[in-house]
C-alpha cells in the first residue's frame, strides 16, 4: 500500500527556491511512478512533473520546464521537486501522485495516478 505524504511547502519571494518531498512510508516505492501536480485557488489541478520508476525519465509542463527538477531517490523511499526562480503563478496547493503502469514510462494524465498524498501549500509572493 502506498501513503504519500507532502513535505516543504511555505512561502517565498518571487525568484527564490523552494524544495518539495514526497515520503512513501509503504515499501514499495520503486514499483511506482512519480507525478507532482498542483491546484491553484479557483482553478484545476494540473500537471507540473513526473518521473519514471527507476528515474530515468522526467517530463514537466512547459509552464515549469528549466526551473523545476523532479528527483527520486528509491533507497530513502522519497521524490522531490526542487523548485528555481518562482513566480507568484507557481502559487497552489501541490500534490505528490504514484501510479503503478509498468507499460509507460511517465505520465502526464492525472487519471493514470491511483494514490495520491494530502498536498502542500506554496505561496510565491510578488
Amino acid at each position: 500500500q502506498v501513503q504519500l505524504v507532502e513535505s516543504g511547502g511555505g512561502l517565498v519571494q518571487a525568484g527564490g527556491s523552494m524544495r518539495l518531498s514526497c515520503l512513501d512510508s509503504g515499501r514499495t516505492f520503486s514499483d511506482y511512478g512519480i507525478g507532482w501536480f498542483r491546484q491553484a485557488p479557483g482553478k484545476e489541478r494540473e500537471f507540473v512533473a513526473t518521473i519514471s520508476r527507476g528515474g530515468g525519465y522526467t517530463r514537466y509542463a512547459d509552464s515549469v520546464q528549466g526551473r523545476f527538477t523532479i528527483s527520486r531517490d528509491n533507497a530513502k523511499s522519497t521524490a522531490d521537486l526542487q523548485m528555481n526562480n518562482l513566480k507568484p503563478e507557481d502559487t497552489a496547493v501541490y500534490y505528490c501522485a504514484a501510479r503503478t503502469s509498468k507499460v509507460v514510462a511517465v505520465s502526464h494524465l492525472e487519471d493514470k495516478y491511483e494514490y495520491w498524498g494530502q498536498g502542500t501549500q506554496v505561496t510565491v509572493s510578488s
